[in-house]
């Protein structure tokens, strides 16, 4: 069995296979119409490195020791057997193109080739119009005048009327082809990883990828406000996006603004969506679509004015949910749905399976291979996240029916706050009910299972 490993930045469960129609992702329904969609997928940390950290070793990241962007793995957690280098032993052809690790070149040892490695070969930090590089231009330095200490990337948004190959992930898509082009001329099996940049910020895809979309006609959040009893660590004040240079300091987004950048958010799903199209078709036409296994996933979700903020970095069931799709030669045009409590450290293990490898024994997810046949069978009690603040770790568990949060001082496990969401009354997350009278009981259930963490939270037969 060949494998086929999507990863794609930034990408919420936005998309029409999740029940999103205003969103265009037509190759990544297709996708859905031959696989299991798995609607409760959760990452390990709502952040780039650690998900994928998890993801690749699996581990969670109190296993990596990765919680930031500035832990490549190579050099966190160097002995762990990573999974494109159980495949590469095992004697498939390991393929790393754009974004997989956070890091470029990190675990550079577990590929057999790395053809393509788009991010930084385009000018302009990925603007192409002179108005955006100028932007960058002035921004940086005002800054560096100012001595701002927050970093200038030009607009959070750009649409230009190019090719699709003039932004990278066309150059991505190009290079997966060219690569599917040799594969299939060769008969030892392959890992193929292709990473997807965008949705990530910022917001730039080709004009008519824009073009699909009315800004005035799409929603805005429901919810722009925080949680009523949020904790002081609950949210952030989306830095990420304040960085850019069109983006307030302080202060709420304007509804205008929003709505360009909503739009934005949506041109750069489609346009991502086109270009797995071209990896898929590939795929199909070279023969090679019977024989391989392909998993899609983002690695976590992502903020667009829900919470009254902005981009990932927190436990909310926004951020730490994404989506996951994994399609087989045994799953085409049965467009399974599951429901069940999946995880991230789950895809290591469901792979090995797939392929008949050996699961190692440090992996800490469990295979998902019965959940392609059986999507609706009891699976595990709870998903487990984290998110680290300066003074505290955030600990996150999401249950069938509820979200629970508990904040907790490094070193000494005391629990500085509580999160607690209803989701059967509060799908949202819009109310803190964990210091209600009347959830006493809930709280202290949820808090003991909390404590017994992941490995209590085996799937049940």
């Amino acid at each position: 069995m060949n494998v086929l490993f999507v990863a794609v930045d930034d990408l919420r469960c936005e998309l029409g296979c999740y029940g999103v129609p205003h969103v265009l992702s037509p190759n990544i329904d297709a996708l859905a119409a031959d696989g299991v969609v798995f609607e409760r997928a959760y990452c390990q940390q709502a952040i780039c490195a650690p998900s994928r950290a998890s993801v690749l070793t699996g581990l969670r990241p109190d296993s990596t020791g990765i919680y930031d962007l500035d832990h490549p793995v190579s050099e966190t957690c160097p002995d762990v057997l990573t999974l494109p280098r159980h495949f590469k032993n095992a004697g498939y052809d390991t393929i790393s193109i754009g974004k997989i690790y956070h890091h470029k070149n990190d675990d550079a040892d577990a590929w057999s080739r790395c053809p393509f490695q788009s991010k930084g070969d385009w000018k302009g930090r990925g603007y192409l119009t002179d108005e955006a590089i100028d932007a960058v231009n002035a921004y940086n330095a005002q800054a560096a005048e100012k001595g701002w200490n927050r970093r200038g990337l030009g607009p959070a948004f750009e649409s230009a009327d190019v090719d699709d190959e003039a932004y990278h992930d066309g150059k991505d898509a190009a290079a997966a082809v060219r690569q599917l082009q040799h594969l299939a001329k060769q008969d030892r099996p392959f890992f193929l990883a292709v990473g997807f940049h965008k949705p990530h910020l910022p917001f730039n895809a080709p004009t008519r990828y824009w073009d699909l979309y009315d800004p005035r006609q799409l929603p805005l959040a429901g919810n722009p406000f925080a949680p009523e009893g949020a904790t002081p660590w609950s949210l952030t004040d989306f830095g990420e996006l304040r960085g850019y240079s069109n983006i307030p300091d302080t202060g709420p987004v304007p509804e205008a603004l929003a709505r360009q950048l909503i739009q934005g958010y949506c041109a750069c799903v489609s346009y991502m969506d086109a270009q797995f199209g071209r990896v898929l078709t590939a795929l199909e036409e070279l023969g090679l679509r019977d024989d391989t296994a392909i998993v899609f996933w983002g690695d976590h979700g992502w903020k667009l004015g829900e919470h009254g903020s902005w981009c990932k970095h927190t436990n909310f069931e926004i951020d730490a949910r994404a989506p996951l799709i994994v399609s087989t030669p045994g799953t085409r045009s049965k467009a399974m749905r599951s429901g069940s409590l999946v995880e991230f450290v789950d895809m290591y293990p469901t792979l090995c399976e797939l392929c008949g490898l050996d699961v190692p024994a440090h992996c800490e997810g469990t295979s998902l291979v019965p959940l392609l046949s059986q999507p609706g069978r009891p699976w595990k009690p709870a998903a487990f996240s984290q998110y680290p603040r300066r003074d505290v770790m955030g600990y996150t568990m999401r249950t069938d029916r509820y979200r629970y949060t508990e904040w907790q001082a490094y070193g000494t496990g005391e629990v500085k706050g509580r999160e607690l969401y209803d989701h059967a009354a509060d799908p949202h997350e819009n109310v803190n009910a964990a210091e209600r009278p009347e959830n006493a009981d809930v709280v202290k259930a949820l808090s003991e299972q909390l404590r017994k963490g992941w490995k209590s939270a085996r799937p049940r037969s």
